[in-house]
Protein backbone atom coordinates (compact mmCIF):
# COMPACT_ATOMS: atom_id res chain seq x y z
CA UNK A 1 0.00 0.00 0.00
CA UNK A 2 1.28 3.47 -0.85
CA UNK A 3 2.65 5.55 1.98
CA UNK A 4 -0.05 8.14 1.47
CA UNK A 5 -2.76 5.60 2.21
CA UNK A 6 -5.00 5.21 5.22
CA UNK A 7 -2.87 2.63 7.04
CA UNK A 8 0.32 4.62 6.56
CA UNK A 9 -1.30 7.83 7.84
CA UNK A 10 -2.68 5.98 10.85
CA UNK A 11 0.66 4.39 11.76
CA UNK A 12 2.53 7.67 11.27
CA UNK A 13 0.10 9.53 13.53
CA UNK A 14 0.32 6.84 16.21
CA UNK A 15 4.14 6.91 16.11
CA UNK A 16 4.17 10.70 16.23
CA UNK A 17 1.99 10.79 19.34
CA UNK A 18 4.18 8.23 21.07
CA UNK A 19 7.10 10.53 20.28
CA UNK A 20 5.16 13.46 21.76
CA UNK A 21 4.79 11.54 25.03
CA UNK A 22 8.55 11.11 25.28
CA UNK A 23 9.09 14.76 24.35
CA UNK A 24 6.65 15.88 27.05
CA UNK A 25 8.66 14.01 29.71
CA UNK A 26 11.87 15.60 28.42
CA UNK A 27 10.36 19.10 28.57
CA UNK A 28 8.97 18.57 32.07
CA UNK A 29 12.20 17.01 33.35
CA UNK A 30 14.57 19.64 31.98
CA UNK A 31 12.43 22.57 33.10
CA UNK A 32 11.81 21.05 36.54
CA UNK A 33 15.58 20.59 36.96
CA UNK A 34 16.04 24.32 36.44
CA UNK A 35 13.29 25.24 38.90
CA UNK A 36 14.60 22.94 41.63
CA UNK A 37 18.13 24.30 41.53
CA UNK A 38 17.22 27.94 41.06
CA UNK A 39 14.93 27.78 44.07
CA UNK A 40 15.01 31.48 44.91
CA UNK A 41 13.68 32.57 41.53
CA UNK A 42 10.14 32.58 40.26
CA UNK A 43 10.62 32.00 36.55
CA UNK A 44 7.27 32.01 34.79
CA UNK A 45 8.98 31.11 31.50
CA UNK A 46 10.27 27.79 32.82
CA UNK A 47 6.87 27.17 34.38
CA UNK A 48 5.40 27.71 30.92
CA UNK A 49 7.67 25.03 29.47
CA UNK A 50 6.47 22.60 32.16
CA UNK A 51 2.85 23.50 31.34
CA UNK A 52 3.50 22.87 27.64
CA UNK A 53 4.96 19.47 28.49
CA UNK A 54 1.89 18.53 30.55
CA UNK A 55 -0.52 19.72 27.85
CA UNK A 56 1.49 17.92 25.18
CA UNK A 57 1.31 14.65 27.11
CA UNK A 58 -2.49 14.77 27.47
CA UNK A 59 -3.09 15.89 23.90
CA UNK A 60 -0.81 13.07 22.72
CA UNK A 61 -3.08 10.62 24.57
CA UNK A 62 -6.10 12.13 22.82
CA UNK A 63 -4.33 11.91 19.47
CA UNK A 64 -3.31 8.33 20.10
CA UNK A 65 -6.88 7.25 20.87
CA UNK A 66 -8.22 9.25 17.94
CA UNK A 67 -5.67 7.73 15.56
CA UNK A 68 -6.32 4.15 16.66
CA UNK A 69 -10.12 4.51 16.49
CA UNK A 70 -10.21 7.02 13.61
CA UNK A 71 -12.51 9.06 15.85
CA UNK A 72 -13.59 12.18 14.00
CA UNK A 73 -14.43 14.31 17.05
CA UNK A 74 -11.24 13.45 18.93
CA UNK A 75 -9.12 14.14 15.87
CA UNK A 76 -10.82 17.52 15.39
CA UNK A 77 -10.11 18.67 18.95
CA UNK A 78 -6.64 17.15 18.70
CA UNK A 79 -5.83 19.34 15.69
CA UNK A 80 -7.09 22.52 17.32
CA UNK A 81 -5.43 22.00 20.71
CA UNK A 82 -2.15 20.77 19.22
CA UNK A 83 -1.92 23.90 17.10
CA UNK A 84 -2.52 26.07 20.18
CA UNK A 85 0.17 24.13 22.05
CA UNK A 86 2.53 24.77 19.13
CA UNK A 87 1.92 28.53 19.31
CA UNK A 88 2.41 28.59 23.09
CA UNK A 89 5.48 26.36 23.07
CA UNK A 90 7.08 28.26 20.19
CA UNK A 91 6.59 31.63 21.93
CA UNK A 92 7.87 30.42 25.30
CA UNK A 93 10.86 28.65 23.76
CA UNK A 94 11.85 31.82 21.92
CA UNK A 95 11.51 33.78 25.17
CA UNK A 96 13.79 31.29 26.95
CA UNK A 97 16.47 31.62 24.30
CA UNK A 98 16.15 35.42 24.14
CA UNK A 99 16.57 36.02 27.89
CA UNK A 100 19.95 37.73 28.23
CA UNK A 101 22.33 37.96 31.21
CA UNK A 102 20.94 41.26 32.49
CA UNK A 103 17.36 40.01 32.40
CA UNK A 104 18.35 36.83 34.23
CA UNK A 105 20.11 38.86 36.92
CA UNK A 106 17.04 41.03 37.39
CA UNK A 107 14.89 37.94 37.84
CA UNK A 108 17.28 36.45 40.40
CA UNK A 109 17.65 39.74 42.29
CA UNK A 110 13.89 40.27 42.46
CA UNK A 111 13.34 36.69 43.54
CA UNK A 112 16.02 36.90 46.25
CA UNK A 113 14.60 40.14 47.62
CA UNK A 114 11.15 38.58 48.12
CA UNK A 115 12.40 35.23 49.40
CA UNK A 116 12.17 34.20 53.04
CA UNK A 117 15.27 33.65 55.15
CA UNK A 118 14.49 29.94 55.32
CA UNK A 119 14.45 29.62 51.52
CA UNK A 120 17.69 31.61 51.25
CA UNK A 121 19.26 29.28 53.80
CA UNK A 122 18.09 26.27 51.81
CA UNK A 123 19.45 27.78 48.61
CA UNK A 124 22.87 28.53 50.12
CA UNK A 125 23.24 25.00 51.50
CA UNK A 126 21.96 23.25 48.37
CA UNK A 127 23.86 25.34 45.84
CA UNK A 128 26.89 25.72 48.16
CA UNK A 129 27.15 29.51 47.98
CA UNK A 130 27.09 32.47 50.37
CA UNK A 131 25.21 35.71 49.77
CA UNK A 132 23.69 36.84 46.51
CA UNK A 133 26.27 39.35 45.27
CA UNK A 134 28.49 39.58 48.35
CA UNK A 135 29.02 38.05 51.77
CA UNK A 136 29.44 41.52 53.30
CA UNK A 137 26.73 43.19 55.32
CA UNK A 138 24.48 45.46 53.25
CA UNK A 139 23.35 47.35 56.34
CA UNK A 140 25.46 47.57 59.55
CA UNK A 141 24.43 44.66 61.76
CA UNK A 142 22.04 43.23 59.18
CA UNK A 143 22.78 40.78 56.39
CA UNK A 144 20.65 40.18 53.30
CA UNK A 145 21.18 36.44 53.75
CA UNK A 146 21.44 33.94 56.65
CA UNK A 147 24.90 33.55 58.13
CA UNK A 148 26.74 30.87 56.17
CA UNK A 149 28.65 29.46 59.15
CA UNK A 150 25.56 29.28 61.32
CA UNK A 151 23.58 27.49 58.61
CA UNK A 152 26.43 25.07 57.82
CA UNK A 153 26.98 25.98 54.19
CA UNK A 154 29.49 23.30 53.03
CA UNK A 155 32.00 25.69 51.43
CA UNK A 156 32.47 27.58 54.71
CA UNK A 157 34.18 24.60 56.31
CA UNK A 158 34.90 24.13 60.00
CA UNK A 159 36.59 26.23 62.63
CA UNK A 160 34.92 29.55 61.85
CA UNK A 161 32.88 31.80 64.08
CA UNK A 162 29.46 33.15 63.21
CA UNK A 163 29.86 36.24 61.05
CA UNK A 164 33.23 35.18 59.62
CA UNK A 165 33.95 35.67 55.93
CA UNK A 166 34.14 32.48 53.85
CA UNK A 167 36.59 33.05 50.97
CA UNK A 168 36.03 29.51 49.69
CA UNK A 169 32.38 30.27 48.86
CA UNK A 170 31.24 31.73 45.58
CA UNK A 171 28.32 34.12 45.44
CA UNK A 172 24.85 32.69 44.87
CA UNK A 173 24.24 34.89 41.82
CA UNK A 174 27.05 33.06 39.99
CA UNK A 175 25.73 29.63 40.96
CA UNK A 176 22.11 30.44 40.13
CA UNK A 177 23.01 32.12 36.83
CA UNK A 178 24.84 28.99 35.68
CA UNK A 179 21.82 26.84 36.48
CA UNK A 180 19.37 29.27 34.91
CA UNK A 181 21.36 29.62 31.72
CA UNK A 182 21.63 25.86 31.24
CA UNK A 183 17.97 25.30 32.06
CA UNK A 184 16.76 28.09 29.78
CA UNK A 185 19.00 27.13 26.88
CA UNK A 186 18.15 23.43 27.06
CA UNK A 187 14.43 23.99 27.68
CA UNK A 188 14.21 26.62 24.96
CA UNK A 189 16.21 24.59 22.44
CA UNK A 190 14.32 21.34 23.01
CA UNK A 191 10.97 23.15 23.05
CA UNK A 192 11.71 25.09 19.86
CA UNK A 193 12.98 22.04 17.97
CA UNK A 194 10.02 19.82 18.79
CA UNK A 195 7.45 22.59 18.37
CA UNK A 196 7.83 22.27 14.59
CA UNK A 197 7.00 18.56 14.76
CA UNK A 198 3.64 19.61 16.20
CA UNK A 199 2.82 21.34 12.93
CA UNK A 200 3.52 18.01 11.25
CA UNK A 201 1.10 16.41 13.69
CA UNK A 202 -1.62 18.93 12.81
CA UNK A 203 -1.14 18.36 9.08
CA UNK A 204 -1.09 14.59 9.48
CA UNK A 205 -4.24 14.65 11.63
CA UNK A 206 -6.10 16.76 9.04
CA UNK A 207 -5.09 14.35 6.29
CA UNK A 208 -5.89 11.22 8.25
CA UNK A 209 -9.24 12.57 9.43
CA UNK A 210 -10.37 13.14 5.83
CA UNK A 211 -9.37 9.67 4.66
CA UNK A 212 -11.84 6.81 4.50
CA UNK A 213 -11.20 3.62 6.42
CA UNK A 214 -11.28 0.88 3.74
CA UNK A 215 -12.62 -1.60 6.32
CA UNK A 216 -15.48 0.63 7.45
CA UNK A 217 -19.01 0.88 6.11
CA UNK A 218 -18.88 3.62 3.43
CA UNK A 219 -22.22 5.05 4.56
CA UNK A 220 -20.85 5.47 8.10
CA UNK A 221 -18.04 7.80 7.04
CA UNK A 222 -18.56 11.27 8.44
Amino acid sequence: MACGGFACSKNALVALNVLYMFVSFILIGVAAYGRILAIVTSIAIIGGIIACGVFLFFIALVGLVGAVKHHQVLLFFYMIILFLVFLLQFAISCACLALDLEARRQLVTAGWAHTSAQTKEEAQVRINCCGLYSQNETVPGQRDHPDCVDTHVPCCGEGKNIGDYCPECRTCIAAIEDTMEKALRISGGVGLFFSFTELLGVWLAVRYRNQKDPRANPSAFL
